[in-house]
């Protein structure tokens, strides 16, 4: 009988975007733009909803958390990214990978979650406009929002652990430019079946509880809306209600590509592509998407620039 090698995985070697240097260092300058374009919109927005006090309602206090978990998603990988790209050091640790991929599948959760509990307060403002402050009181803003936080905390433990007690042989290649589920399960070499039921059946279960929220509170939505007799008011709730709904269909569109699917269908190549479009573009896109479709963050932003200006004038 042949003889297995299981030696122990001590490091992974990440597959970077491209060898040939003069791309790498097209793509290094392209990603670093849109990750710092990413820090300063999300940074910005942040400043001027913590700044301003007529911004300080749940809608803005959840919108706030959205611009934090923007900031943290690419974080979390593109600065290894970038030094692949640069440096071409593609080696990560057994334990940096583990935490990239917890960390990771945290964000990923908790955006899940809150994007839910955005959708049931503009529920509450839109079809019960008059009882709102008293529905979403700032105590229930504070457990909602830590609730999400916990909740993504707590499904990506259960994630990491059941990829990170499985056994990791000779093959140490990750096929993507940062630690993730599909390409860390491809590369083990115990039997991975169960526990990938486990992860789809997790994930299933927690991802469709969010949708259906956010699904049911969108229908109530629509219905109140086409209900409105002022065109003006009907205008104002799709425009508030039209920013968060593009940041959704964008997100559960390509997180579900990416995660809601056997490993046997891994296409590296693909999920590239649409890992990109999650991790790195819809961070920079969610800060552009809520500013210039709401006259209310445009206007604190304008008051936060003249501010601004004011202080460097003096």
């Amino acid at each position: 009988m042949q003889r297995v090698n299981l030696s122990t995985v001590s490091e992974f070697v990440l597959v970077g975007l491209s060898d040939a240097p003069e791309v790498r260092f097209l793509l290094f300058v392209l990603f670093l733009i849109i990750y710092l374009a990413t820090m300063a919109g999300n940074i910005t927005i942040l400043v001027a909803m913590s700044t301003d006090t007529r911004l300080h309602n749940p809608m803005y206090f959840f919108l706030g958390n959205l611009s934090l978990l923007d900031i943290l998603c690419p974080t979390i990988t593109v600065p290894k990214m970038l030094e692949a790209l640069l440096l071409e050091n593609k080696v990560i640790s057994f334990t940096g990978c583990m935490l990239q991929l917890f960390f990771l599948i945290d964000v990923v959760g908790t955006e899940i979650f809150l994007l839910a509990v955005m959708a049931y307060d503009r529920y509450v403002a839109i079809c019960h406009p008059l009882q709102y402050m008293n529905i979403v009181s700032l105590k229930l803003c504070a457990h909602l929002a830590i609730g999400t936080w916990v909740a993504g905390f707590f499904n990506s433990l259960l994630h990491s652990s059941l990829i990170f007690t499985l056994s990791f042989c000779d093959s140490n290649e990750v096929d993507q430019y940062y630690c993730d589920i599909p390409p860390v399960l491809a590369l083990s070499c115990s039997p991975t079946y169960s526990r990938e039921l486990v992860l789809l059946v997790v994930a299933g279960v927690l991802g469709s509880a969010a949708f259906v929220v956010t699904l049911i509170s969108y229908i109530y939505i629509l219905v109140a809306i086409l209900y409105m007799k002022s065109s003006e008011s009907r205008h104002k709730a799709f425009s508030t209600c039209g920013s968060h709904l593009m940041v959704v269909c964008l997100f559960y569109g390509t997180t579900i590509c990416t995660y809601v699917r056997p490993s046997s269908t891994y296409s590296p190549h693909q999920d590239r592509v649409v890992s990109m479009l999650y991790g790195i573009l819809t961070p920079l896109l969610n800060p552009i998407i809520y500013s210039l479709r709401n006259k209310e963050v445009k206007c604190a932003l304008r008051r936060l620039i003249s501010h601004v200006r004011t202080l460097l004038t003096r």
